[in-house]
């Protein structure tokens, strides 16, 4: 995607669709969800983060998020 609300505007677009199934539509939603926090958190950023960053975002504490410096 080109930028965050790009993003979470198709997310809300596939939600309107009611022959997505089930589990797709599920994974939208916590997707948006996801989204729409981050965005909440990050006001001034725009670029549309990865799964990665989503997750570091709320687990900063995970081993996956830690930076080590040299």
């Amino acid at each position: 995607m080109e930028n965050i609300q790009k993003h979470i505007a198709t997310d809300k677009d596939i939600l309107e669709d009611p022959t997505i199934s089930s589990q797709y539509r599920r994974h939208i939603e916590d997707e948006l969800d996801q989204l729409e926090s981050y965005q909440d958190r990050h006001p001034e950023d725009d670029h549309d983060p990865t799964a990665l960053e989503l997750y570091c975002d709320t687990h900063p504490d995970a081993s996956e998020c830690k930076v080590y410096e040299d």
